[in-house]
């Protein structure tokens, strides 16, 4: 429950465009020994998008690498807009190489 209230808080402070808040949120809830899951992450990386802090997303892409959620096509698009709206259109292109191309009409 903690979890999903955590995430909540991120989540609703994202969509009212606070995202430096969200991000706060996010780095007080791992002292507090909750663990982000992948919709956790999908807001963390849309807050870091919005406030353009690249280093954090960063930070959140080497976490979400260590407990291996970069599979999740959701937090996989949201590293892709992260990337690209903070401008490292390099790393953007990395995150996009990697995704799976299923259902491509040519």
């Amino acid at each position: 429950m903690r979890l999903v209230s955590w995430t909540a808080m991120i989540l609703e402070n994202v969509k009212c465009g606070e995202g430096q808040v969200a991000l706060n949120l996010f780095h007080q809830m791992q002292p507090e020994g909750v663990l982000p899951n992948t919709i956790t992450f999908v807001g963390v990386l849309n807050a870091c998008a919005n406030v353009l802090a690249l280093e954090e997303g960063r930070c959140a892409h080497k976490q979400i690498i260590g407990i291996d959620f970069v599979s999740n096509a959701l937090v996989r698009s949201s590293l892709f807009d992260m990337y690209a709206k903070c401008g490292s259109m390099e790393e953007a292109w990395r995150v996009f190489n990697k995704m799976p191309s299923h259902g491509v009409v040519s």
